[in-house]
């Protein structure tokens, strides 16, 4: 797989446990191994200019997808085509005062939203009640499992 972090902000932002993330993520959704993702942090101001041109709203948001090739999830014995899933851009100021107000660490906070981006690369909403359910469910099960892999990895080390 092809993932691409790039941090354009001052924010310390843990590329290495994003990169775990992201790779997990993939492999738990059956996405091939060929496939393409890149994931930018940005400043809040270059977030908000995204955040007009691309859903017409003002100020900045807390991350938006670009999905490319439309992947969707694949199956054990079936992943998906090789292909470039899309783009996910993250602003870590956001992030932070969200993560405040949850109380818990940036870092959760920015797992949680780069775990969500890449559900909407590959076509998951929340627009609608059950796909809210849907997809709020599968990203707190990737994010529990994701949890419990670092546990493991961590006890074993």
């Amino acid at each position: 797989m092809s993932i691409e972090i790039t941090n354009e902000t001052s924010a310390e932002v843990d590329e290495a446990r994003i990169l775990k993330l992201a790779s997990y993520v993939l492999d738990q959704l059956h996405i091939h191994q060929d496939a393409e993702l890149a994931i930018m942090f940005v400043e809040t101001g270059p977030m908000e200019e995204l955040h007009i041109q691309w859903m017409n709203e003002p100020g900045p948001t807390d991350v938006l997808s670009f999905p490319m090739d439309e992947l969707r999830p694949g199956a054990v014995d079936r992943p998906t085509d090789p292909g470039l899933l899309g783009d996910i851009v993250v602003c870590p100021e956001v992030a932070e005062q969200q993560a405040r107000t949850a109380g818990h660490s940036m870092m959760e906070e920015i797992l949680l939203l780069v775990t969500h981006g890449m559900l909407h690369l590959v076509g998951f909403d929340h627009a609608e009640p059950e796909e809210h359910r849907v997809m709020f469910g599968l990203q707190r099960d990737l994010l529990v499992g994701f949890a419990l892999r670092e546990r493991e990895e961590t006890q074993r080390a």
